[in-house]
């Protein structure tokens, strides 16, 4: 459980029934940058989802038993095929390569060693200064390492969760230190990939619960918003 995380279940249990917008006073963040945490702790089963009344606390233990099993689950075992491109492409081969693969982020390299990513928002940047997309290298417009955030094979999907909603990216480059400390990169992991562990955790019953408590706050912020 990350802080906030922790500090979200403090405050519902001394002051629930609590909104999320009056969560999101009290710990004066934004409302949707609570909307991850909410669900995953109406998920886990530590916060009630009621619309009209908000969010309660049930009661349950920290170390739950879905809890345990969230921190099982190694990246390894759910990391997908990374979309790459060396660093000598150009921002015009980043838009055609993100489009044709449909992902939000392409991570650069030089010989299977990460050099950086480039994102959706780093392409629209050099769109709006009308540069020329053709003739400017990737590499000018990439995060650079050691400024990219990665992960292990070894670590856990909850560790990569975390690491997405801490720095609020939607994936991570997958990676295996080598010699002279650089990192080759084996795969990806990203917030699908994240969703798709959840939705194959458990029995049929247990993935029923967890859907009814993301519903359960989806329908409590529909509620606050009408």
């Amino acid at each position: 459980m990350t802080k906030r995380q922790s500090a979200i279940v403090r405050l519902v249990k001394e002051r629930g029934p609590i909104t999320g917008d009056q969560i999101a006073e009290a710990l004066s963040v934004a409302k949707a940058t609570l909307r991850p945490d909410l669900s995953v702790l109406t998920m886990a089963g530590y916060l009630q989802a009621r619309p009209r009344v908000g969010y309660t606390y049930t009661g349950m233990p920290e170390h739950s038993e879905l809890v345990t099993v969230l921190h099982s689950l190694q990246v390894k075992d759910y990391k997908s095929i990374p979309v790459v491109l060396s660093d000598k492409n150009t921002v015009y081969d980043a838009i055609v390569t993100m489009f044709m693969e449909d992902v939000g982020t392409l991570i650069v390299v030089r010989d299977g060693l990460l050099q950086g990513v480039v994102s959706r928002k780093d392409l629209l940047k050099v769109a709006i200064n009308g540069g020329e997309m053709q003739k400017i290298p990737i590499h000018l417009v990439m995060t650079r390492v050691p400024h990219v955030v990665t992960i292990s094979q070894e670590a856990t999907l909850y560790e990569a969760a975390h690491l997405m909603v801490h720095h609020e990216i939607d994936s991570l480059p997958v990676v295996r230190t080598v010699e002279a400390n650089q990192l080759e990169v084996v795969g990806r992991v990203s917030k699908t990939t994240i969703t798709k562990a959840f939705v194959e955790l458990g029995e049929p019953s247990s993935r029923q619960n967890r859907h009814s408590g993301a519903l359960a706050v989806s329908r409590v912020d529909e509620e606050e918003e009408s």
